[in-house]
């Protein structure tokens, strides 16, 4: 008989992604397995597709905040979780640790619920819900550890030590799309810049970014830079930016998450802070350099040696503040020169790989 497995994580991209691996690991262990994966609507591009999938639950729960009360809410969420009580699930795996996502856990009607012990929750009712409580261990140290400790509670078998892939679909479309952009933009190597994340003390500074794309352009003469952003205020600095470094940089336009997946496949390398997009590129196996000033990139960034992690020098670094007095001194702690080091010795791994040339002075 089939096991048939609902995953709650319902955002935001950048968790989404580090979970995407207990698809690969729930496969190995379960041949044959169903799994489904409740998440919210605005993130449904990272899951579409996936072949280790057999159907999303979509939730629309800012449109239903907005109007809790009305009828086309109640109706909503009625049918949510009649369908969820339909697939008679074998087990839920809690991996959000909410007050929402535990109430989705219990309302899915599932015989066996997993979640984190109350030391990792967000928020501490989400301990009414769970049947199983998993601790997290000294080796479950990153982002994905974490998940992965949770759906690997029932089996008897370790993630530590398998190999375990992500991936996210896009379609013919998207990769034209792609493939035409990064074709024109110059030859390789073809880097994109991420100028924005979500806190202010995760942002670098505009100077930081239009000295580093001209180092890369005085060093790749060949290169080109393209600029991603997910807001206005991001369009305008990486505007900005892209002006101040010349025609080597190309600001582009707004895409979709499958679009952007798409362009981030084709490019060379993605430089950002500790952002969804960072996360993105690695998931689709893309090499980046990516830095870290109050966020700790020893637990949220990529790892492996594509990846290269720069982390602030200065004694409060990691210290989880979304602001701070002491904010342009720590932006200014990320050097270009850092980053660019960065840049250079992923190069060199590029170069050790068969029919990879980039053309550097």
């Amino acid at each position: 008989m089939t096991m048939r497995v609902l995953i709650i994580k319902t955002s935001a991209m950048g968790d989404i992604i580090h979970a995407l691996p207990v698809l690969d690991y729930l496969h190995q262990v379960v041949p044959g397995i169903a799994i489904d994966w409740a998440v919210e609507e605005q993130f449904r591009d990272l899951l579409e597709g996936n072949p280790l999938l057999s159907c999303l639950r979509i939730m629309r729960s800012r449109a239903w905040r907005k109007r809790p009360l009305s009828a086309d809410t109640l109706s909503e969420v009625q049918a949510f979780r009649k369908t969820l009580l339909h697939e008679r699930y074998d087990i839920a795996f809690d991996i959000q640790g909410n007050l929402k996502s535990g109430v989705i856990a219990w309302a899915s009607g599932a015989r066996e619920r997993f979640g984190f012990t109350s030391d990792h929750l967000q928020e501490s009712l989400n301990s009414l819900f769970s049947m199983h409580r998993i601790r997290q261990r000294e080796q479950d140290d990153h982002a994905g550890g974490r998940y992965l400790r949770i759906v690997s509670a029932p089996f008897d078998r370790d993630y530590i030590g398998m190999e375990l892939s992500s991936q996210i679909h896009t379609g013919p479309p998207e990769d034209a799309a792609a493939e035409a952009l990064v074709k024109g933009s110059g030859e390789k190597p073809v880097i994109l810049f991420h100028v924005g994340t979500t806190w202010q003390t995760k942002f670098w500074s505009e100077d930081g970014w239009i000295e580093l794309g001209r180092r890369i352009c005085s060093g790749f003469p060949h290169a080109g830079i393209l600029l991603s952003w997910g807001n206005e205020d991001e369009r305008l600095t990486a505007g900005r930016v892209a002006a101040a470094i010349g025609s080597r940089a190309q600001l582009l336009n707004r895409y979709p998450l499958k679009g952007i997946a798409a362009i981030l496949k084709k490019v060379n390398l993605v430089i950002g802070g500790d952002t969804g997009l960072i996360h993105l590129a690695a998931a689709v196996g893309t090499s980046t350099v990516s830095y870290y000033r109050a966020s700790d990139g020893s637990v949220s960034g990529p790892r492996g040696t594509r990846h290269v992690i720069v982390q602030s020098p200065l004694p409060c670094t990691r210290c989880q503040k979304t602001s701070c007095d002491e904010d342009t001194k720590c932006r200014e702690s990320i050097t270009p020169e850092a980053i660019y080091a960065g840049v250079e010795k992923l190069v060199r791994v590029a170069e050790g790989s068969r029919g990879t040339e980039w053309k550097k002075v």
